[in-house]
C-alpha cells in the first residue's frame, strides 16, 4: 500500500510539472505571436489547447483518487491539496494564451502601436512572472514565490497606465477606437495572467510553509 501510494505521488508530482512545462511553453509563443504578428504561432498555441485540458482533467481526476484512496496528512495532504489549486490556475494560464493569440490577427495592422502604448512591456512582465511562478514552484524556491507576489502591484499599475493612455487616443483621434478596444482587451489578458502568476506563487508558500497568504493586505 506504501508503496502504491508512493508511485501514485511521483505520478501526480511528474505530470503537473509536465503540464507546467507545456503551459510556460504556451505562454513564450503566445506573448511572442503578440509582439511579431507570426500566425503560424497562434495557430500552434491554439492547436495544443487540448493537451493542456487533458492534463487538467488527469491531474484533478488522480488528485481525487489519492485523496479517496489513501487519505494522506501532513505534508503529502498539503501536496495534493496544492496540485489541485495550481493545476486550476495553470489551465486558466493556458486559456489565456489562447485568447492573447486571438487577438493577434485583429491587431496585425497595428502591431506598431503595440511598442508605443507599452503592452510589448505590459507582456513581458506578465509572462516574466508566469515563468518565475513555474520554477518557483518546480523547485520549491520560497524565495522567489515572495518576490512574485510583490512584482503584482506593477503590472497593475502598468495595466491602468495603459488604460489611461488608450481611452485618452480614442478620444482624440477615432482611427484608435477599434484597435484601442482590441488592445484594452489584450491588457486585460495579461493583467489576468499576472493574478494567476501571483495565485500560483502563493499556493507555492502554502506548500512549503503551510502559509495562507492569499488575500492579505487587499
Amino acid at each position: 500500500m506504501k508503496n502504491h501510494f508512493s508511485q501514485e505521488m511521483a505520478s501526480l508530482k511528474k505530470n503537473i510539472q509536465q503540464m507546467a512545462e507545456l503551459v510556460d511553453a504556451q505562454l513564450e509563443f503566445a506573448i511572442r505571436a503578440m509582439q511579431t504578428g507570426n500566425m503560424e504561432l497562434c495557430k500552434f498555441v491554439r492547436s495544443r489547447d487540448r493537451e493542456i485540458d487533458a492534463y487538467d482533467n488527469l491531474i484533478q481526476a488522480q488528485c481525487e483518487n489519492i485523496l479517496a484512496l489513501f487519505q494522506p496528512v501532513a505534508g503529502d495532504l498539503r501536496f495534493v491539496i496544492t496540485a489541485l489549486m495550481i493545476n486550476n490556475q495553470l489551465e486558466r494560464c493556458g486559456d489565456i494564451a489562447v485568447n492573447i493569440v486571438q487577438r493577434v490577427q485583429k491587431t496585425i495592422d497595428n502591431r506598431p502601436l503595440l511598442e508605443e502604448i507599452g503592452l510589448q512591456q505590459l507582456g513581458e512582465e506578465a509572462r516574466g512572472m508566469a515563468r518565475d511562478a513555474i520554477e518557483a514552484f518546480i523547485n520549491n524556491d520560497l524565495e522567489l514565490a515572495e518576490v512574485i507576489r510583490k512584482r503584482d502591484d506593477q503590472v497593475d499599475d502598468h495595466c491602468r497606465s495603459i488604460f489611461d493612455t488608450l481611452i485618452t487616443k480614442m478620444q482624440a483621434q477615432p482611427d484608435w477606437v477599434e484597435p484601442g478596444a482590441h488592445f484594452i482587451v489584450l491588457s486585460r489578458h495579461l493583467e489576468r495572467l499576472a493574478d494567476h502568476a501571483t495565485n500560483i506563487a502563493e499556493d507555492v508558500i502554502f506548500l512549503i510553509e503551510a502559509r495562507i497568504v492569499a488575500h492579505q493586505g487587499d
